[in-house]
């Protein structure tokens, strides 16, 4: 490994035995370990939060499989790249091939679809990595082909062993607070504490590290940003924000850092769909229509293209007229739905496919196209939400 590599790199587990987290998955008895030890390895997806161990774990796999491994990013790889990788294994013979994808979500499905074949036919073993529900993300024939294993943030503790044997390889000391401080921090992912980690060595060379130190490192803003982190939220809240305000301008400045930071665009194109009917809602219900085009346009699409497509779509939501009246009716029924659970649905709307239930009452009474007159339970009978 290349002693400029991120530490993150360079302290990387190559066995299952130094391997961290994720006992469910690898702990005796556990999925992965009895495809390890059968020797027989499937296509799997693997979903998860950024840093609890999805690549580490598809490398550890190939080199217990004697497998030809190759990785790529679904951000930058194409059709021409898996076409290098599916024809090597006609020349190399026997040896099996495994493919990881990180970040498979960012595949759109014309590109999920060129997999089908290779995964299929056994070709390449493919192993994905995601962050996002793979149910919405990975098109169902892809999906029906590999098996999903869910990868949990990892424990305090599993953390806390990273970070010790992190600090040992690259002979930095820390103050018992800034232990605990950086463990709490990383919030389960080793990748997050590990960069604060080599920051920190990095900015206070020599010196035996404090928490103060590790939070002036957080202030000063090295630290990368975080899709998963605080300023992911932060940012989108204030996109939200600023089309809710009609500030066009504000909206696309905020825009553009999610995009040019690498956010997923069908994570802010969802939120466009949201804000359609919880913002815009009856004042301009074609809103909701252009917001789902939008996201079909940058599944269609892909970065960079679609980013023309959200900053249309989020032009015409600022600019939207905005009422929340839909959005607020309905978290009124919510309430009296929680306040007095199911109440009895009236005679007159329920079913009656026999004559014994229409003997009970079932169905009488009922008027295809009621005027003013409540269909509500009895108890709320007259009752207003939607105002």
């Amino acid at each position: 490994m290349c002693p400029l590599s991120p530490l993150p790199d360079r302290i990387r587990p190559a066995s299952l035995k130094e391997f961290y987290g994720q006992e469910h998955l690898v702990g005796e008895n556990a999925p992965i370990r009895l495809m390890l030890k059968a020797g027989e390895v499937s296509s799997m997806i693997f979903w998860g939060p950024p840093g609890c161990g999805k690549t580490t774990l598809a490398r550890i796999i190939a080199k217990e499989m004697d497998a030809h491994f190759y990785e790529m990013s679904a951000v930058s790889a194409g059709k021409a790249d898996i076409r290098k990788v599916v024809e090597k294994p006609r020349l190399l013979g026997e040896q099996r091939t495994i493919l990881f994808l990180d970040e498979i979500h960012r595949f759109n499905k014309a590109q999920q679809d060129y997999l089908l074949p290779y995964v299929e036919d056994g070709t390449i073993i493919l192993i994905g990595a995601t962050t996002e529900n793979p149910s919405f993300e990975i098109i169902p024939p892809l999906l029906s082909r590999t098996q999903v294993f869910i990868f949990k943030p990892l424990k305090k503790e599993d953390i806390k062993r990273i970070v010790l044997r992190a600090m040992e390889a690259i002979n930095v000391e820390m103050e018992e607070d800034a232990f605990e401080f950086i463990c709490e921090f990383s919030n389960g992912d080793a990748r997050r504490a590990l960069m604060m980690l080599e920051k920190a060595s990095q900015f206070y060379k020599g010196k035996r590290i404090n928490a103060s130190m590790l939070r002036n490192i957080i202030q000063s803003r090295h630290i990368r940003y975080d899709k998963k982190g605080d300023e992911h939220y932060e940012t989108i809240s204030a996109y939200i924000k600023s089309m809710r305000a009609g500030d066009v301008d504000a909206a696309l400045y905020y825009l553009a850092r999610m995009v040019e930071a690498g956010e997923d665009p069908k994570f802010i194109a969802r939120r466009m769909i949201i804000f359609a009917s919880e913002d815009i809602g009856m004042a301009q219900p074609t809103a909701l229509v252009v917001a789902n085009e939008v996201f079909k346009a940058v599944e269609v699409v892909g970065y960079p293209e679609c980013a023309i497509n959200l900053a249309h779509g989020t032009v015409y939501l600022a600019l939207a007229k905005k009422d929340r009246s839909a959005y607020e009716a309905y978290f009124r029924a919510v309430e009296d739905v929680n306040r007095y659970g199911n109440l009895p649905v009236p005679l007159e709307l329920r079913n009656a496919p026999t004559e014994f239930l229409k003997s009970l009452g079932y169905g009488k009474g009922y008027e295809k196209y009621p005027k003013g007159k409540s269909l509500l339970p009895d108890r709320l009978k007259g009752k207003k939400y939607f105002k």
